[in-house]
């Protein structure tokens, strides 16, 4: 036996023995030491006597020790007054203190956090297990005190206050506090209850007391058996220090020899001070992280000073075969399987925040240049420290080989404290250069078996427990030597089970790729699980709806007035005008058109203000073949002019009151000067297909410079008729508030002629007043009404009246404010208050939410899901879908896509791009710009432009 297995098995026996001159002084023999421990001291009298002799000549605290001074200190430089602090707050004084030293840079961190946290601790991990009888309790209960004995680390206080800085005060003698509880049958079942009593989420530990673990009992009174629940802090144990503990405590009881004595805490804690200096630290990091300027923060969840509470957990052992490739693979590639599970979940990170560049923490063992027998040795030897990965267009077999070589030298760091590394990068404090941490870690033994059977230990079995992490999103990839699991935890309302199907999902997209090609780019490695991916591109976009997609809008409106001519189309000012008397002014007008020579698909500009007049005109138009151009009465005639010129438009139908300079080219038809007309069309009007051109309407956009929209017949009856969102009929009145030039006019007009109802002009004189607004729409008893944004925060209190007797109410435009929506549904609720979204290039609306309510704590209105025949899709910059929660821009699909830019090939083949996801041959889609990501419940939620976007520093 040699001196250190003889002093550990004295500790654990609770034999303190001391050097006094030549002689060996033994503490609380009483009657242990029966006559073979007595040979065995005489045996190796002198070996303990050098050992004891050196120990203390190296500034250690003798046994015995009454007054403790700094030269017994080795690695603690506290003085005299310090000591006498920590002394005092030592049960048993000095003769009960056997060491101080220092925290290591994890341990640093984790107090931190136990301070900052005003309720519970995310660094208190409990562990339920059931006993078949008190005697199996007591037994198990001594096992842990003889571990206790073993290992410094369990004798060990923190204790800070009146200190320069924390340190870890070993104790030379501690047990394990238990304490009885009484449970109540009437209030469920007896794990629950303490479960309960003592959850991690509310309760504290005192650290400043060793043991840093409690245990709490109780017998269950449903069948007589004992349950047991242990909190172990991550102060005193990482996860491979619970593993050894757990294998101490098993040869315990089973009555094995027990292992090599561990190396003191000291030895540990000097290790990691001889490591690299500071400032070789700060030479590392700076590198790697200097030029990180904005933190990597998945699914929006930043906040790393949590407690732990919400946190969800799931686990999923990788399928076996994937397992066994992945092996195979990283050996192939002479990296290791962590590389790789590295690198997988890099790929997530970037899907799930939308960056190419990622930053994350792993959690490094800590123990690997440690010398013989810290494997087997408790304590905090895991930190967590940044590693930065680009998920960019390198080839997936060199970004391994690369990201193999970094982990490598950021092995020679692991004892670097997080803090200096975080000062390393370019993100300002308090920001998080991260809130996601992968740790992989090796693993003693396979976790509870699928079917939730517990693991029986001669009598125990253990009934669940769970670490938790302060960081919002952790996936821990347990290595098992011949299986591999995953285990998510994440913060609510995050599904964990989602995580660990992005893993799977980017460890099988990277086996592929390294069995098949691995110069493949990194960035085409999916991490979206298939079932979200149906999700997202079928069902949420099964949209489908009949509607008249072959005909044209002036068809329709003929049939309308063939079926109810005598029925309301419109009401102005000057009146009001039968579907009859509406389609034979068009009808007329259109002869006068085809008589000056317009041809199919000809551009005819429009500038009137809404009335009668200008539905006519437009209806006409499309009677002639042609494509009507709304112009804007109060822009300024230099773009109108531009408009004009740009459009190639030869006529342009207006009236004598309005003031426009000659144009060039351009013939004025002044509507209110022509002569009556008494020959009409006809019943057949020119025929146009649904993928005619029916309008041509310009758009400044985001770039301020005008260009003309093509928008086919087709995208208006889609947002007309069988639209999913607003049913209209012969009984609705549709106001027509909208600037002509503005494409919501187009829903306020053929909404209501296509549907049967009547087309509600309103001045823009009465628009501009809330009185006249009110009135005028009170008396045409308007049934839906659209309005801008803008408009509709001015006006929101003025028009509660009308509100409260619409059918429809539509906003959009732009975000709404939802303490004015708020406001709204509480005070003047119409049947239905819809947001809509929708560009100039997609006909009006894409999208649209009805507001029922919303709570307090809103902070947006979702613009909603897409509208019939209409596909919606967030996608990320290499054109793949975004998961749910996270941004992506915004491209729309289906029917209401126009058909380009007007003189403008180059614009158009640029945002109006090919649909890969459609089945529809040709399908093409609009890139719009914009920003959004999909909630749980399948609605967008919009986040702005894709040119606007600010940085999170």
């Amino acid at each position: 036996m040699t001196v250190d297995q003889l002093l550990a098995q004295l500790r654990e026996r609770d034999i303190e023995v001391s050097a006094d001159g030549g002689q060996l002084r033994l503490r609380g023999a009483g009657r242990r030491l029966d006559a073979e421990w007595t040979a065995l001291l005489q045996t190796h009298k002198q070996a303990l006597l050098d050992r004891l002799q050196n120990d203390a000549s190296a500034g250690c605290i003798p046994a015995g020790c009454t007054a403790v001074t700094p030269d017994m200190l080795q690695l603690a430089e506290l003085s005299q007054q310090e000591i006498d602090h920590i002394v005092a707050q030592v049960p048993g004084g000095a003769a009960n203190l056997q060491d101080v030293v220092p925290l290591r840079p994890a341990q640093d961190g984790i107090l931190f956090h136990h301070l900052m946290a005003r309720e519970g601790d995310a660094y208190l991990t409990p562990a339920l297990l059931r006993f078949d009888s008190r005697a199996r309790l007591d037994g198990y209960i001594a096992a842990l005190n003889a571990a206790i004995a073993r290992h410094d680390i369990l004798r060990a206080a923190v204790m800070w206050q009146g200190l320069p800085r924390p340190m870890q005060v070993v104790c030379r003698h501690a047990t394990l506090p238990v304490e009885p509880v009484a449970v109540d049958p009437a209030c469920g079942p007896a794990g629950q209850q303490l479960l309960e009593c003592f959850d991690p989420r509310r309760i504290r530990l005192d650290v400043s007391r060793a043991p840093l673990m409690r245990m709490h009992v109780a017998q269950d009174p449903s069948d007589g058996r004992w349950l047991a629940l242990q909190l172990f802090h991550h102060l005193a144990m990482d996860h491979a220090a619970l593993d050894v503990l757990k294998a101490e405590v098993q040869a315990h009881l089973r009555g094995l020899p027990p292992a090599p004595p561990p190396k003191p805490l000291r030895d540990a804690v000097a290790q990691t001070l001889r490591g690299p200096s500071p400032a070789d630290h700060d030479v590392f990091f700076r590198g790697m992280l200097g030029d990180v300027d904005e933190p990597t923060v998945p699914l929006g969840l930043a906040d790393v000073q949590g407690d732990g509470s919400g946190i969800t957990q799931a686990q999923q052992e990788l399928d076996a075969a994937l397992a066994g490739r992945l092996r195979a693979v990283a050996r192939a590639a002479g990296v290791s399987t962590a590389t790789l599970c590295h690198l997988a979940f890099a790929q997530v990170l970037a899907r799930l925040s939308g960056r190419s560049d990622v930053v994350f923490g792993t959690v490094l063992l800590g123990r690997m240049r440690h010398a013989a027998g810290t494997q087997q040795a408790l304590g905090v030897f895991l930190n967590t420290l940044p590693i930065r990965v680009p998920v960019d267009a390198m080839a997936i077999g060199d970004a391994a080989r690369r990201l193999h070589q970094l982990l490598a030298q950021l092995m020679r760091h692991e004892h670097a404290p997080l803090a200096l590394a975080q000062r390393c990068s370019a993100v300002a404090p308090p920001v998080p250069l991260f809130s996601a941490l992968l740790n992989y870690r090796h693993s003693a033994a396979l976790p509870q078996a699928a079917s939730g059977e517990a693991a029986m230990w001669d009598g125990i079995e253990f009934l669940g427990g769970e670490e938790r992490s302060n960081y919002p999103l952790c996936v821990s990839v347990d290595d098992f030597g011949h299986a591999l699991s995953i285990t998510a935890q994440v913060a609510s309302p995050v599904a964990p089970q989602r995580l660990c199907s992005f893993m799977q999902t980017a460890l099988r997209g990277l086996v592929q790729a390294l069995e098949g090609d691995a110069r493949a780019p990194l960035s085409a490695v999916d991490v979206l699980p298939e079932e979200e991916r149906r999700r997202l591109l079928v069902d949420w976009n099964a949209t489908d709806a009949t509607y008249p997609a072959d005909q044209g809008l002036h068809e329709l409106v003929q049939r309308q007035a063939q079926r109810t001519p005598d029925a309301p189309a419109i009401s102005d000012a000057a009146g009001q005008c039968s579907y009859r008397e509406l389609d034979l002014q068009a009808s007329r007008l259109a002869q006068r058109l085809l008589e000056r020579g317009v041809a199919a698909g000809e551009c005819v500009a429009v500038l009137l203000e809404r009335s009668t007049s200008l539905v006519a005109a437009q209806l006409a138009v499309l009677k002639a073949g042609g494509a009507y151009v709304p112009l804007d009465l109060r822009t300024p005639q230099l773009r109108q002019q531009a408009i004009v010129a740009d459009c190639g438009a030869r006529l342009l139908l207006t009236e004598s009151s309005i003031d426009l300079p000659a144009l060039s080219g351009v013939e004025r038809i002044d509507l209110d000067r022509l002569p009556p007309h008494t020959q009409a069309l006809g019943d057949r009007p020119r025929a146009a297909s649904g993928d005619a051109i029916a309008y041509v309407m310009y758009t400044s956009g985001s770039t301020g410079e005008p260009k003309g929209v093509m928008v086919p017949h087709r995208a208006i009856s889609r947002v007309a008729l069988n639209n999913g969102f607003a049913s209209f009929g012969p009984g609705d009145r549709i106001a027509f508030m909208s600037n002509p030039a503005f494409d919501a006019s187009t829903l306020e007009v053929w909404g209501a002629l296509l549907s049967g109802a009547c087309v509600v002009a309103i001045a823009h004189e009465t628009v501009l007043s809330p009185d006249a607004l009110r009135r005028r729409l009170l008396d045409q008893r308007v049934t839906t009404m659209w309005m801008t944004v803008g408009l509709f925060n001015r006006y929101a209190s003025e028009l509660g009246e009308v509100f409260r007797r619409l059918r429809h109410l539509l906003v959009g435009g732009d975000a709404l404010d939802p303490r004015i929506v708020a406001r709204v549904l509480r005070d003047s609720p119409p049947q239905h208050l819809l947001n809509g979204y929708g560009p100039t290039e997609t006909t009006v609306f894409a999208t649209t939410f009805e507001v029922t309510a919303l709570g307090d704590a809103a902070r947006s209105v979702p613009i909603g899901r897409p509208i019939s025949n209409t596909r919606v899709y967030l996608l990320d910059e290499h054109g793949q879908p975004v998961p749910v929660g996270v941004t992506g821009e915004l491209y729309i699909g289906g029917a209401g896509v126009a058909r380009g830019y007007l003189n403008r090939p180059e614009l158009t083949a640029e945002r109006f791009v090919a649909d890969p996801f459609s089945q529809e041959p040709g399908a093409r889609m609009y890139r719009s710009g914009d920003l959004a990501r999909w909630r749980e419940d399948g609605n967008l939620e919009y986040l702005g432009r894709n040119d606007q976007q600010v940085k999170i520093r």
